[in-house]
């Protein structure tokens, strides 16, 4: 029962301001081919909907999902397009580590935060590019 009771918890007043600042920023600087995957939870999906493009719902990315089922999911590193991911703490920090340092570190996320990381070649190696790091109240 805890566990459904998290999937059904609500963004907070502050947390529908949050979602959709920073829902107009990314607007404004991602792709229009963007795919958004986002979590079951009702919280990821109302963050999700602020975007106004098309989501699909990942069961895999609930709150209790993987650093590799998100990685699965995303298609890292192989995917042609941007990803944007709507998930929940710890994996998301978790996989910002895994993804920079090659570690699956304890980092921490902010709600409501964008952690954008890019892919990239570099003499036959893959490189992860931290591309920005934006709390909400800066947008």
């Amino acid at each position: 029962r805890q566990a459904q009771d998290d999937l059904d918890r609500a963004l907070t007043p502050k947390g529908e301001r949050q979602a959709q600042r920073v829902a107009t920023w990314l607007n404004r600087h991602l792709p229009a081919g963007t795919r958004v995957l986002a979590s079951p939870a009702r919280r990821a999906q109302q963050t999700a909907a602020t975007l106004d493009r098309k989501v699909r719902t990942v069961p895999e990315l609930a709150p209790d999902f993987t650093v590799e089922a998100l990685l699965h999911a995303a298609r890292w590193p192989d995917a042609r397009e941007p990803v944007l991911v709507v998930g929940h703490q710890p994996v998301l920090g978790l996989a910002a580590a895994y993804l920079l340092s090659g570690q699956a570190l304890t980092w921490s996320v902010r709600k409501g935060g964008v952690w954008w990381l890019r892919g990239r070649e570099r003499q036959g190696m893959l490189q992860v590019v931290l591309h920005a790091v934006v709390a909400p109240e800066l947008v």
